[in-house]
């Protein structure tokens, strides 16, 4: 199992840098970890919208659940004479989801409906976007072409029983849809990863908010994967590893494939279709067009004018101002429209930090008495 071009070919970066005692990929890493979009990420849904329990999945918990899993069958196929590189594939990991929105799908949706639909707003190609662009204020992370490679061809809700890399490299800026396939086993793997790391630890979330208990689960799906989520990954991680000899594709076998499909439906059906997290959408979607249509009529209104936002009494137009202007640079240069830079702003957002926006515009401060 070999990629397609050479090692060298997966290191390139968009600006030079010198090299150091960690190496190509473990600088990725840090690089994600050290920086500002990453660790907002503790605060961004998974599944449950800002939960109060702090042991249920948060954004940050499930990116770090994807980068183990992947590194995990990465040196499982290694030890059958492969040559993935490990930390390639934590780093497409812990990167892949850097771009989603506040409040997980829903916000994704959200933001998708008032750009127009159609693949308008895709949270893979806006994790690439943070990555390259937007985040360290506009100068990205610098990271290797083999990490946002594999961060931008990601998808990991589409179902798919096999994966290969593409024979001819992914021009990155030009993907505007999540059709697009990573050019190595590494970011095949990782897609698979992020399948893996939903799964189960979706169920034990919603055992926890009583959506569902134990006994819903199918029967055959228990037997066959397993019922908890340390189960189920240890169980998808083997099959992928041992299904190695059948093909040189990265893959389920058939027997797994079919009780991954069948958990994958029980999940949508008794999760995220349940009626109080379709309640929340509701609730997401009428947040997201607010601090929307605000910060859309108040850029429009001062521009670049950074004293007209900081005259504000609203937080969040003293926010939105200090954002712009540590962003000027690179705005003035990509010639972005306004509806990109407030979707940029939004799609950043933190499940609290929105919250506490929408009630700064919709709540009026109380007046102080002498």
């Amino acid at each position: 199992m070999n990629n397609p071009f050479p090692k060298e070919f997966y290191k390139k970066r968009s600006k030079a840098w010198l090299p150091d005692v960690r190496g190509d990929f473990f600088r990725d890493q840090t690089a994600i970890i050290h920086s500002t979009v990453f660790r907002r990420l503790k605060n961004k849904t998974q599944v449950f919208f800002a939960p109060e329990n702090d042991h249920i999945c948060t954004r940050i918990e499930h990116v770090l659940h994807v980068a183990t899993i992947a590194a995990s069958i990465c040196k499982g196929l290694n030890q059958y004479s492969h040559e993935l590189d490990v930390e390639m594939a934590y780093a497409i990991g812990l990167g892949h989801d850097l771009g989603h929105t506040p409040f997980g799908h829903a916000g994704e949706k959200a933001l998708n409906k008032i750009l127009g639909g159609n693949n308008a707003f895709v949270h893979e190609i806006n994790s690439y976007r943070q990555a390259e662009y937007l985040a360290n204020k506009g100068n990205g992370l610098n990271l290797s072409y083999g990490v946002k490679d594999g961060i931008i061809c990601h998808n990991g809700e589409k179902d798919e029983q096999y994966l290969e890399p593409t024979k001819t490299p992914n021009i990155l800026d030009e993907i505007k849809n999540r059709k697009v396939v990573a050019t190595s086993y590494e970011g095949c793997i990782m897609r698979f990863a992020d399948k893996i790391a939903y799964l189960g630890r979706d169920i034990e979330d919603a055992f926890a908010a009583g959506f569902i208990s134990e006994k819903d689960i199918p029967q055959d799906v228990k037997q066959a994967l397993g019922n908890r989520n340390g189960q189920i990954i240890n169980n998808l991680i083997i099959d992928i590893i041992e299904n190695y000899k059948e093909t040189d594709k990265i893959g389920f076998s058939d027997r797994t494939y079919e009780f991954v499909t069948k958990l994958k439906h029980f999940n949508y059906e008794y999760i995220y279709k349940h009626e109080k997290l379709q309640k929340y959408d509701m609730f997401c979607d009428s947040i997201i067009k607010s601090l929307f249509d605000y910060l859309m009529n108040l850029i429009n209104k001062y521009a670049y004018d950074f004293h007209k936002y900081s005259l504000s009494e609203i937080e969040l137009d003293l926010n939105f101002g200090n954002y712009l202007k540590d962003m000027f640079e690179f705005y003035d240069k990509s010639k972005d429209d306004n509806v990109q830079i407030v979707t940029d702003y939004i799609a950043g957002m933190t499940d609290v930090f929105a919250l506490e926006s929408i009630k700064q515009i919709t709540i009026p401060k109380p007046i102080h008495f002498t």
